[in-house]
């Protein structure tokens, strides 16, 4: 039980990456809040954790972490209700298809702000919680450790998704800044860069027999990945066996890259 009396914020965790990493976290032992947008779907998500385990592990706060004011209500919810905060999983993201040349500036905005916006304002708020809570500890320090979800398209731009490719490399370079600034406290700071994986956001493409065909072709395992794959990943990434490991990216595209 890597997670026993660890609180964990994980953002984007209404399906896919940040629903299984939270479900990971929680079977160990963590007390786990689940954020985004939809709050039905962190409502089903939560149910589903507090059922499996038999125990009210999950709790729900409903935030748009590409907004400032919100993400500090997120950072009041969790220091009046928590006290402290030892994970954080920057999870949250989205993208859109297009090419340069046509790609509206909202649009553009948009998928900047929740890939990469949002990275910056959640690691800002809630990274004060946890340095905070750093200062009362006296005997020994706890496992605290934050950790951003990137992508394999923040390595190798992605064909017409400019935005995300960049908001993704962003997030790597954050990333690496944080790393930095947190070591003072003891706090870790990770990059996980997933490759192609079921998730909603990818559900579409992957029901084009000649994209999923492309994808095991182009891929070293000959696969596309699954979320629990990736989130035990994470989990790694962010418990004390990765305790000496800290502005890092981990590259889990299943051998995309060396094909």
């Amino acid at each position: 039980m890597r997670f026993t009396h660890t609180t964990a914020v994980i953002t984007g965790a209404g399906s896919g990456i940040g629903k299984a990493a939270a479900i990971r976290l929680a079977k160990e032992g963590a007390e786990v809040i689940l954020v985004g947008r939809t709050l039905s779907k962190l409502e089903a998500s939560a149910d589903e954790i507090n059922s499996l385990l038999n125990r009210k592990a999950a709790s729900v706060f409903q935030a748009d972490v590409t907004n400032e004011k919100s993400v500090q209500e997120l950072a009041l919810f969790v220091d009046s209700n928590f006290g402290d905060l030892h994970i954080l999983i920057n999870n949250a993201g989205g993208s859109a298809q297009s090419r340069i040349l046509d790609t509206p500036e909202t649009e553009w905005n948009e998928v900047q702000n929740v890939n990469l916006k949002s990275v910056f304002l959640v690691s800002k708020e809630l990274g004060k919680i946890m340095a905070a809570g750093v200062k009362h500890e006296v005997l020994e320090r706890k496992n605290r450790s934050i950790v951003n979800v990137a992508s394999l398209s923040g390595h190798q731009a992605g064909a017409h998704i400019p935005h995300y490719s960049s908001a993704k490399a962003g997030v790597i370079n954050f990333t690496k800044s944080l790393a930095l600034e947190m070591a003072a406290f003891g706090i870790r700071v990770n990059s996980v860069s997933p490759g192609f994986v079921e998730t909603p956001l990818t559900e579409d493409g992957l029901q084009n027999e000649k994209f999923a065909a492309a994808i095991a072709r182009n891929t070293a395992l000959g696969r596309v990945g699954k979320a629990d794959e990736i989130a035990n990943i994470i989990a790694f990434a962010a418990s004390p066996e990765a305790s000496y490991m800290t502005g890092t990216d981990i590259l889990a595209d299943g051998g995309w890259l060396i094909k």
